[in-house]
């Protein structure tokens, strides 16, 4: 029996600077460190995102493409305010310098719960 695979590392979350302390349609958020963002800009892909609030709080997100949706994890901001779970619309993504600037855009319906199982 040949020798199992080595685990797959996780594909990387890449950080995206917020612009406010929370989203909301027009919020900005600046991804950093993507390794091509010429071509992340013109056709966006899946990726896993780690947003940076401008109150220093961060959460988990994945931006998903077809339509481009950004769901973020729930997550408290600094000033105690607890945020459920919320999927936004990504309304456009344009290249500045060297980053991808996501506009959010409305709220899209937040995706089912996971099954159990």
């Amino acid at each position: 029996m040949p020798p199992a695979p080595p685990p797959q590392s996780p594909p990387p979350a890449y950080q995206a600077l917020c612009s406010h302390t929370h989203l909301f349609p027009g919020a900005r958020c600046r991804l950093q460190g993507l390794p091509h963002p010429e071509a992340f800009a013109a056709d966006p892909e899946p990726v896993d995102v780690h947003l940076r609030f401008s109150d220093g709080t961060a959460a988990p997100a994945d931006l998903r493409t077809d339509p481009a949706t950004l769901t973020v994890a729930a997550h408290t901001t600094a000033a105690g305010t607890p945020l459920d779970e919320s999927a936004w619309f990504v309304k456009g993504v344009t290249l500045d310098r060297d980053e991808v600037e996501m506009t959010i855009g409305a709220r899209a319906p937040s995706p089912p719960p996971a099954a159990a199982g």
